[in-house]
């Protein structure tokens, strides 16, 4: 991350996708899983596949918003996966670059916002 322009309000929206994208691709990357994201992705009959490409090919169209642990932020990244129907995905993820690991809140289908 040492190109990116992190501001203390966390990154902006190209930045943030760069290094989500990034974070989603690392193998040794630790994931966690909100128990409101289990429920809201069995609810809305998606699999984790779809969560993680939307995590490794999506965007970040708005700033963050701050997290409730100190220093960290939350991002919604959307984008479409195989298994939508063509529909697009939101998923909101708390990135902890320097520690390598991201924290996944909920998933929601953007047209329904």
């Amino acid at each position: 991350m040492a190109n990116k322009q992190y501001r203390q309000n966390g990154l902006a929206p190209a930045d943030a996708t760069d290094e989500i994208r990034a974070l989603a691709r690392d193998d040794f990357a630790t994931l966690h899983q909100a128990e409101h994201f289990i429920e809201r992705l069995c609810e809305r009959d998606l699999i984790m596949a779809d969560a993680r490409h939307v995590l490794k090919h999506g965007f970040v169209h708005d700033q963050p918003k701050e997290a409730t642990q100190p220093n960290l932020w939350k991002y919604k990244i959307e984008g479409k996966s195989p298994n939508s129907g063509n529909r697009q995905i939101g998923v909101v993820v708390i990135p902890d670059f320097q520690g390598r690991s991201y924290k996944l809140v909920t998933i929601y289908w953007v047209d329904e916002r």
